[in-house]
């Protein structure tokens, strides 16, 4: 294994997940991860009951041309998003991030698959495809789903520009469906309307979490969206912050604290050595829900020159505090891209410290298909057990078993 840095953290292992190094979000259950890839297409099984000795025991194919980069797990349920393979569209990041992704149907293959996909996993390592949800568009992007009848999805649908927040019953899991949805105004070009923002911003649901009847979403250069979804029928906004402008957009990922009355939402660094600005991962008052006020901004991880280092740096992903797995009001995992996965202590909310890190070395194979990609980590998800044992993905180096000593 190939470890850069690390403080406070222990390597228990890492594996090349079966030759596929490749990941993007993970679920961990009962001893098996779940590990959805970002090239290599699917998800994989990994048994890791033993976390010093894990094994890959399955691989779940995706459509052709097809994203399964994201997935969510309760119980006997795995559901997987469906989208059109976007990095095979799109070379340049620039032109991903920085537009609607509504207008690239003109490259769009014909064969993919867009939707929800069910699997039943009652058996660990051998997921059952039990349901799907097509949708007319683009596909899912992400999901929150902890059980109980509605999962909360982004979803470009036809008629969007973008990708959209919609609410999906799971009341029978073979045959999911959508009972209702919710767009920034601006956003429904079939119903006439047009963006207030300009071409050079992306404002496209990235995903929420949701707590108490309200969704906490994060809307990439359209910033923070406090969706009441008491009747998911019909969600409606109870407030909406936007830091950008001044601060660079990409608001990707958000993460409810309701015992605090906060959210910690990072803002996704998406351009090489920071040239769309240095990114923040923000602690924000939602005390009162129609009124949210940012209040201190996470340290900016700096024993070394990441700016430079080369690929992205800044935040990605925060593990969720799912059901199941480690919960905390004050230690916040967090991935940095090229600067690994940090931990930090928000105590004291209006100054957070990092109490942790872990930064693996350059990758060995390059998996990224997209050319001329810098050879550094691109760490992408993090999942805590509730024993504090950490399951780092990344885009190349594969998957990182690691242990907080904190």
């Amino acid at each position: 294994m190939n470890v850069q840095k690390q403080r406070n953290i222990e390597v228990l292992s890492h594996t090349d997940q079966g030759g596929r190094a490749d990941g993007l979000q993970i679920m961990v259950t009962d001893g098996y991860a779940y590990v959805a890839h970002m090239f290599s297409g699917g998800f994989s099984v990994l048994d890791v009951r033993d976390p010093r000795n894990p094994k890959t025991v399955r691989h779940v194919p995706a459509p052709p041309n097809t994203w399964s980069i994201h997935l969510q797990q309760h119980e006997d349920l795995l559901l997987v998003i469906n989208a059109v393979d976007l990095f095979k569209l799109y070379t340049d990041e620039s032109e991903y991030y920085g537009g609607n992704i509504g207008d690239s149907y003109h490259r769009i293959p014909k064969n993919y698959a867009a939707g929800l996909r069910v699997y039943d996993i009652s058996k660990r390592d051998e997921p059952r495809e039990i349901g799907f949800m097509p949708v007319e568009g683009l596909g899912l992007h992400r999901i929150w789903y902890v059980g109980g009848r509605y999962a909360y999805v982004s979803a470009h649908v036809d008629g969007y520009i973008d990708y959209i927040f919609m609410v999906i019953d799971m009341s029978d899991p073979t045959k999911p469906v959508e009972v209702g949805r919710w767009a920034l105004p601006g956003m429904n070009a079939a119903a006439g309307e047009t963006p207030s923002w300009g071409a050079d911003q992306r404002y496209a649901l990235h995903h929420g979490l949701e707590a108490n009847g309200i969704v906490y979403s994060a809307w990439r250069d359209g910033g923070l969206v406090l969706l009441d979804v008491k009747d998911p029928t019909k969600p409606e906004m109870l407030s909406h912050l936007n830091w950008n402008p001044p601060f660079g957009g990409g608001t990707h990922s958000c993460l409810p604290l309701p015992n605090r009355g906060l959210v910690v939402v990072a803002d996704e660094a998406v351009a090489d050595e920071c040239a769309d600005g240095v990114k923040y991962t923000w602690v924000v008052d939602v005390r009162d829900p129609r009124h949210p006020v940012t209040i201190s901004t996470f340290p900016t991880p700096d024993e070394d020159d990441y700016a430079t280092l080369g690929g992205h740096f800044g935040p990605h992903n925060l593990h969720e505090n799912r059901p199941g797995s480690f919960q905390s009001d004050t230690l916040i995992f967090a991935t940095y891209q090229n600067a690994g996965v940090r931990v930090f202590d928000i105590s004291n909310q209006f100054r957070p410290e990092e109490v942790a890190y872990f930064v693996p070395g350059p990758p060995e194979k390059m998996f990224d298909t997209r050319p001329n990609r810098p050879k550094v980590a691109h760490s992408a998800d993090v999942f805590v057990d509730p024993n504090g044992v950490m399951y780092l993905s990344d885009w190349n180096c594969g998957l990182y078993i690691l242990e907080y000593k904190g």
